[in-house]
C-alpha cells in the first residue's frame, strides 16, 4: 500500500497535480489543455483513463483550463466547494449532475484508502482551498496560491512527508520588474502569492524529521528562477538548522515538465 504523486505542471501558465494510492487516482486541478494533461500523465507512466476523480482548488484559469474537457472525456466526478462551483459556472461546458460534487472548506473526506482534508487559503478567488492527503501513515500537503501562510494552515499541513509549496517570486525581482504597480501590489498582498523567503520561513515552522521532500511550486516566469528559489529557500532552512540535501531534499517543478512519480516512503 503506497502513496505516489507527480506535479504534472506548476506555474502561472497552468497547474495540475496527480496523486494515487492502490484504490484512488486523483487529479487536483486541470489548468492545462486536455491534450497536455493526457501527455503529462503518460510521461510519468500513468494512464488518464484510470483517473477516479478531480479535485478543484479555485476557479482561476491556470487551474481549470482543461477541467471540463478531462471530466467529460473520462466521465469523472469533480469536487469543489460551493462558491467555487458558482465561480466556475459557464467556464466548464456541459457537465451532468452526477459529475458535480461538493467538497466543503475545512472538511475531511475519505476516498477509498485515501483521506483528504481541505483548508482555506488567502487568495483573490471566490473561496480558494487546498488539500492535505493521508494514506497508511503517510502525509502529503499541497500549498500554493496564497498571500500568506496563517497559523491555522501551518497546523493543518505540518509534519508531512512531502510538500508541494508555493515559492512564487523573489521580492526584489518583482519590485524591479516590468509589471504595473497594481499587479505588483496584488502579488505582494495578503491575497496574492508567497515569496521565496516567506515560503522558507513557513517551512521552518512546519517541517519535521519525517519530511523528506519539498517541491517548490508556482514559480513566476518573470519574477523568479529555479536556482534562485532553491538557493533562497535552502539558505533559510540551513540557517535554522535543517540539513538540506541529506535529510530533506528540495525539488523543482515546471510549467511544462512533470516531476517523476514519487513514492512516499
Amino acid at each position: 500500500m503506497t502513496l505516489r504523486f507527480s506535479v504534472l505542471a506548476s506555474g502561472s501558465t497552468g497547474n495540475a497535480f496527480y496523486i494515487e494510492t492502490d484504490q484512488e487516482k486523483i487529479l487536483v486541478d486541470a489548468g492545462l489543455s486536455g491534450k497536455r494533461i493526457d501527455q503529462a500523465m503518460h510521461e510519468v507512466g500513468m494512464d488518464p483513463k484510470e483517473l477516479t476523480k478531480i479535485l478543484v482548488t479555485h476557479e482561476h484559469s491556470d487551474h481549470i483550463k482543461g477541467l471540463g474537457i478531462v471530466a467529460r472525456k473520462y466521465n469523472l466526478p469533480i469536487y469543489a466547494n460551493e462558491k467555487t462551483w458558482h465561480a466556475m459556472d459557464g467556464s466548464l461546458g456541459k457537465l451532468t449532475l452526477d459529475q458535480k460534487f461538493h467538497f466543503g472548506m475545512q472538511e475531511v473526506k475519505s476516498f477509498g484508502d485515501l483521506e483528504v482534508e481541505s483548508f482555506g487559503v488567502s487568495h483573490d478567488a471566490a473561496d480558494p482551498m487546498f488539500y492535505t492527503f493521508r494514506h497508511n501513515g503517510k502525509k502529503v500537503s499541497l500549498v500554493t496560491d496564497l498571500g500568506y501562510v496563517s497559523e491555522r494552515i501551518k497546523k493543518t499541513v505540518e509534519d508531512a512527508d512531502a510538500y508541494i509549496f508555493e515559492s512564487n517570486h523573489d521580492v526584489e525581482m518583482l519590485r524591479m520588474g516590468r509589471y504595473p504597480w497594481n499587479t505588483k501590489r496584488r502579488i505582494l498582498g495578503d491575497s496574492g502569492h508567497v515569496s521565496n523567503e516567506d515560503c522558507a520561513l513557513a517551512l521552518t515552522d512546519i517541517i519535521t524529521d519525517r519530511t523528506k521532500r519539498i517541491y517548490l511550486a508556482h514559480l513566476s516566469q518573470d519574477n523568479n528562477m529555479k536556482d534562485l528559489a532553491r538557493m533562497s529557500v535552502s539558505n533559510v532552512l540551513k540557517e535554522r538548522g535543517f540539513e538540506v540535501g541529506s535529510r530533506v531534499e528540495l525539488h523543482d517543478t515546471d510549467p511544462k515538465q512533470p516531476t517523476p512519480l514519487y513514492v512516499v516512503g
